[in-house]
């Protein structure tokens, strides 16, 4: 049976959060209503579609809604952008199937950047302990960075240029340039070249 020893001082009562008087989604809404659904319909049939198979219609749609997207990227199928008018993706950057950019504030991913297969990236998450409003912190990802696949990328974070994120890793604050990030050595250690 697991214990809540070390989680509160003894005595201690954490308080419920009635949700019904928690603010809601709509506080990232910086559009009106019907850009928001115009562009829900939107991500729905040329973005997250998985038959549709175009990289070039994709990233059209995208930068219709706003989306700042340069020369050469590439978006597969099944992703998903919640806010296309807070996204910039520099040059020759490669998307991968069911990435899902969740993006309540702003995500800046730089040039020659891989984001691989089923990777999340949010910006958003709760005042737990007060109302529950949604707070929200950017991301940004540098030049040359690979995000393997199954990452969670949380806001806030900011990853330095040409690191490598093995899969599976959750990445959060700061991480400096040339590191390999992983689950078994979330600190990270230098890239070592190799012929």
């Amino acid at each position: 049976m697991p214990t809540t020893d070390n989680l509160e001082p003894a005595g201690h009562t954490i308080p419920v959060i009635d949700l019904s008087k928690a603010p809601g989604e709509h506080a990232a809404w910086d559009k009106p209503k019907i850009v928001i659904y115009m562009w829900a319909i939107a991500e729905i049939l040329f973005v997250t579609n998985a038959w549709q198979i175009s990289s070039g219609l994709r990233v059209r749609v995208l930068r219709l809604f706003g989306a700042k997207i340069g020369y050469g990227v590439i978006f597969r199928p099944r992703t998903r952008v919640k806010f296309p008018w807070k996204l910039h993706v520099g040059d020759r950057s490669w998307i991968g199937e069911g990435v899902w950019i969740h993006n309540q504030d702003f995500v800046h991913i730089g040039a020659d950047v891989v984001v691989s297969q089923d990777t999340f990236i949010t910006t958003g998450s709760h005042a737990y302990r007060k109302d529950m409003r949604l707070v929200t912190r950017p991301v940004r990802v540098e030049d040359g960075v690979w995000i393997t696949a199954k990452c969670i990328v949380l806001g806030g974070t900011i990853i330095g240029t040409s690191t490598l994120i093995r899969p599976g890793t959750v990445v959060s604050g700061e991480i400096p340039a040339n590191l390999v990030l992983d689950v078994a050595n979330p600190a990270g250690s230098p890239v070592r070249f190799r012929k």
